[in-house]
């Protein structure tokens, strides 16, 4: 049965010394209270402000490293309850969401991305089902609709991209994209999304096009065009990435 009760945390609940990253430092305390079985699936974490207290970080660092574990899968979090741990952490490769704050890393993750995607598109062109190419047109429709209602529309960029990576019948396509997606769509962070606030529109605008031609491209099965207009899309990303971090480093702290 799950363990709901209140978990044994003595061990972990030091503080945490500086010198290397708060967050990561907390992940990696929950992670290991997880990982050797002391904290089973459905058990609840300490609150938070018992690890605010017991670490002696802030509730921004706590809840920092609480959505990071969410973002892995290891927890899922219950409005008014707290967290709860959903599995334990599997030997697999993973994004580190506390390293992709720095620029170098999130762009390696971006060129990565753009080698599997580019090849992805293609294969979805030669292999693509009449049931998956409707599923690509129905999640493109799902991105240009939120993109009219004024939102982001970061999570249908992904299920975008996410139908074009099923659509190539190899599933070690979508386990790819699924173990870094949620990490390197830009305005999925908060922060880069109120960066965009004066060129929100032509910026949206840019993705939508973008987007359109890789969906138009792929439901003709053009595979050499998919391929192009993908790349072309990972590729702008990238700089848009680039340009939003220069951003935020020239806004002096306030």
């Amino acid at each position: 049965m799950p363990v709901s009760g209140k978990v044994d945390v003595a061990q972990m609940m030091t503080p945490v010394r500086p010198g290397r990253s708060l967050t990561k430092e907390v992940v990696d305390r929950l992670m290991a209270e997880i990982a050797s079985g002391r904290w089973p699936a459905g058990q609840r974490l300490p609150t938070e402000r018992e690890l605010v207290e017991g670490m002696q970080v802030s509730r921004t660092v706590v809840r920092e490293a609480v959505a990071a574990l969410k973002a892995r899968g290891l927890v899922t979090t219950r409005q008014g309850s707290g967290a709860f741990v959903s599995q334990a952490p599997r030997d697999e490769f993973r994004l580190d969401p506390e390293l992709l704050r720095s620029l170098d890393s999130a762009i390696n993750a971006l060129e990565l991305r753009l080698a599997l995607e580019t090849e992805a598109a293609g294969l979805a062109c030669q292999r693509a089902t009449d049931s998956a190419l409707q599923a690509i047109a129905k999640a493109h429709q799902a991105f240009e609709l939120a993109l009219e209602s004024g939102r982001s529309a970061a999570e249908e960029d992904f299920a975008f991209h996410a139908e074009i990576a099923r659509a190539t019948g190899n599933p070690h396509f979508p386990e790819l994209l699924r173990m870094m997606g949620s990490f390197v769509i830009p305005r999925r962070d908060e922060k880069v999304w109120r960066m965009t606030a004066a060129g929100q529109a032509a910026y949206l605008k840019r993705i939508r096009d973008e987007h359109r031609a890789i969906a138009e491209a792929i439901q003709a099965r053009d595979g050499d065009s998919a391929r192009r207009a993908m790349r072309r899309h990972l590729t702008n990303a990238t700089e848009r990435y680039r340009n939003f971090v220069a951003a935020s480093e020239a806004v002096p702290a306030v």
